[in-house]
């Protein structure tokens, strides 16, 4: 993936309007490393790691929204905007887990508790 797809601006939502497009039927898909993936994760979210996305990207519906989310929001975005390249409906979840945590979003996981 390039450097543009970091910089360029997907469109973006936060953790409250993530929880309501999820409660709508969108998808999160957590594109971080496995052992992140572990400690917390969204109920419910789809694994695919950054590195994987490309490569994997037909295992992903093509008929719901996808929320691409991460740690702190950079990888979500550059995800968000491949997806979009892709033909995906992909928007990025701002501030990533640490907005999803902030607003109450749920969380699973080894270190979830």
């Amino acid at each position: 993936m390039s450097i543009r797809h970091y910089v360029r601006r997907p469109p973006e939502v936060s953790a409250a309007e993530a929880m309501r497009l999820v409660g709508e039927g969108a998808l999160v898909v957590d594109v971080r490393r496995e052992r992140e993936w572990r400690d917390h994760r969204v109920p419910g979210a789809l694994h695919l790691p950054l590195t994987e996305l490309e490569a994997r990207a037909d295992e992903l519906p093509d008929d719901r929204v996808l929320i691409a989310f991460c740690t702190g929001g950079l990888l979500s975005r550059g995800a968000a905007n491949l997806l979009t390249e892709l033909g995906f409906d992909a928007v990025s979840l701002a501030r990533g887990l640490l907005g999803w945590r902030a607003a109450g979003g749920a969380l699973e996981g080894e270190r979830a508790g």
